[in-house]
Parts: C-alpha cells; sequence; structure tokens
C-alpha cells in the first residue's frame, strides 16, 4: 500500500529512473540546436511538431527504440513503432495518416520479427506504413518509426495546464507486463475496432473543446510524464498515489515506472472533469483525478495520510528545458 512507502526514497527513485534519466538528455539538445528561440505552432518538447495549414495542423513524430530492447523483444519491438507513434499524435488531439519506419539488422531473417510486429501493428490500428529505410547488412538492430497525422485546430499540447485544473490520469488496465521488461502491453491481441476506438477519444476531447494540455505516458511513467507536463506549461502540481488507475496486483514502486501501451495524462478544468472521465469510462479505461495543478512549478507526491515529498522543483533546475518561459507562448 502507498501508506507505506516512504515517500522520500520513492520521489528519489523517480528522480533517478532510467526513463527520467532519459528526458534530462533533451535540455542540452534544445539548447544546441537553438530550438526554444523558434516560433512554432507548439514549442518543442511537445509529442508531435505540429505545422499549421488550411485545414488545421500537420502533426509529425518519430520514436527511436533502443538497440537492447530491439534485440530481446523484436516483434514487440517493431508493434511498439506503430503504437506509440499513434499515441503521440493522439496526445495532441489528431488521428494518423501513415508511418514510415528505418530498420537496421545483421541479416534478412533477424529483421522478420520486427517487420511482423510493424506489420500487425499497422492493420490492427488501421494506418499504412508508405515507406521508409532498410538495411540487413548492419552490426547491429537498431529501428527508428516516424509518424504523420493531422488535427484540427484545437490542438491538446503540453503547454495549456493552468492552475486549478484538475490532472487526470486515463489508463488501460486490461494487460499484462512483458517480464521482465517494464512494458504493460493493453494492445497486443485486442481488437483492432476497439484499439482504433480508444485512440480516437483524445481527438474527441480535442474537438469537443473538453480538454486543452495533455501527454502520454512515456517511459519515464506517470509521475516522470507529468514532470514534463508541468514544466511545459510552467506549472507546479502534487499527485496523490493512491489515485493513480493501477491494476490490483502490481506494486506502486513497480507500476510508477511501467510504460503503458494506453496511458494518458490530461489537464482539464473542473467544471469539464466529469464528461471526460465518463468518455474513458464508457470504453473500460481507468480514469481519475489524480492531483491538481498550482502555480507553484513544483511537483510533489502525496501518500494516503496526506503527507507529501518534492520530486522536482523546476524554479530550481529544468528537466527538459522546455517550458513555456523557454519556448515562447503556447499556441
Amino acid at each position: 500500500m502507498t501508506a507505506a512507502v516512504d515517500l522520500q526514497t520513492l520521489a528519489a527513485q523517480i528522480r533517478d529512473a532510467r526513463g527520467v534519466a532519459h528526458k534530462r538528455d533533451i535540455d542540452a539538445v534544445v539548447v544546441r540546436l537553438g530550438l526554444g528561440a523558434r516560433h512554432a505552432a507548439v514549442p518543442v518538447g511537445d509529442d508531435c511538431a505540429a505545422i499549421p495549414d488550411c485545414e488545421g495542423h500537420l502533426l509529425l513524430a518519430i520514436e527511436g527504440f533502443i538497440d537492447s530492447f530491439v534485440s530481446a523483444d523484436p516483434y514487440f519491438a517493431g508493434y511498439c513503432g506503430i503504437m506509440v507513434n499513434l499515441s503521440d499524435v493522439a496526445a495532441m488531439g489528431g488521428r494518423p495518416l501513415a508511418v514510415v519506419d528505418a530498420l537496421w539488422s545483421r541479416d534478412a531473417a533477424s529483421a522478420d520479427p520486427i517487420l511482423a510486429g510493424l506489420s500487425d501493428a499497422a492493420a490492427l490500428y488501421g494506418v499504412p506504413v508508405v515507406g521508409g529505410h532498410t538495411n540487413t547488412r548492419s552490426e547491429h538492430g537498431s529501428l527508428a518509426v516516424a509518424v504523420l497525422g493531422r488535427a484540427g485546430s484545437h490542438l491538446l499540447t503540453s503547454f495549456d495546464a493552468e492552475p486549478g485544473d484538475d490532472l487526470v490520469a486515463a489508463i488501460d488496465l486490461r494487460g499484462r507486463f512483458r517480464d521482465p521488461h517494464p512494458y504493460w502491453d493493453a494492445s497486443t491481441g485486442s481488437p483492432g475496432e476497439r484499439l482504433r476506438g480508444d485512440l480516437a477519444l483524445l481527438p474527441g476531447l480535442a474537438e469537443d473543446r473538453l480538454c486543452r494540455a495533455a501527454k502520454d505516458i512515456s517511459m519515464a511513467g506517470v509521475v516522470g510524464t507529468a514532470l514534463m507536463l508541468l514544466e511545459c506549461s510552467n506549472v507546479g502540481a502534487v499527485i496523490d498515489l493512491d489515485a493513480i488507475p493501477r491494476p490490483d496486483d502490481v506494486p506502486l514502486t513497480r507500476w510508477l515506472t511501467a510504460f503503458p501501451s494506453f496511458g494518458y495524462l490530461l489537464s482539464v478544468h473542473p467544471d469539464r472533469t466529469p464528461a471526460v472521465l465518463a468518455r474513458f469510462a464508457e470504453r473500460g479505461i481507468s480514469a481519475n483525478v489524480i492531483g491538481g495543478v498550482d502555480a507553484s512549478r513544483v511537483a510533489r507526491i502525496r501518500d494516503a495520510g496526506g503527507e507529501e515529498a518534492v520530486v522536482w522543483d523546476f524554479v530550481a533546475s529544468p528537466l527538459i528545458g522546455c517550458g513555456r518561459a523557454e519556448a515562447g507562448a503556447a499556441a
């Protein structure tokens, strides 16, 4: 139970987790490329680049996969190439149009399970693979996949959370871990119609103006992803650990570093929260208010007894360096 967890230790574990450490690499890249000073429909730091056009926004994103993951679970790596990119598009209130991949492998036999995963996920989610790059004579295996999507005029961004909002977590708990990895798989083996309908929830929330800020839960976990959302919006929050949707038999410490195949954080005005929660409930997806957004620019966790611990103070130190003040005004 969360009441028995030492909060200071847990906060340190979240800060030091591998998924959060990878996100810290973003800060130096943003500075080196001078991305923070560029004008964009959505500043750098969001799930996709948003490119305005006459019909709304084109969305463009890419995901690269760690070589060890590709080697250990090549089918799921290929599958995730589709799944995680579509999640990025959905997190911004968009729908996918097509994907391309770049694949390196030692030989054709090594490439086959990766391609099988890509093909199966593309069919289930109803998005075409339209091209890419392939090298089956490489010394090691690597995979990157990019997606093109489209959103309307109302985007969900990481830059529009406001003090007073509810912080909502929506996670599909109908899955299992792909042991020994921290990947919660609620996608493979599920009906394609259900998967497509679940993803469509996010653009529906955007189009109906029920939500203004969102981010898909990444390898940084629930709290780690919340850190990025809060930093981009220049806000803080307190997160109630007991309120985070979680499978009954999964320990909290493992769940906080898990990557869910369907998981989102949303910043929602309280008068719209009931409607947002109802939409996820209608599709069997667990969704709860897990905290409140405030102006502190400090992220805290809180246990059932009301004790709190600071996870990150953005005034003292950036995480990804993409806060609203650094990147300019949000769209």
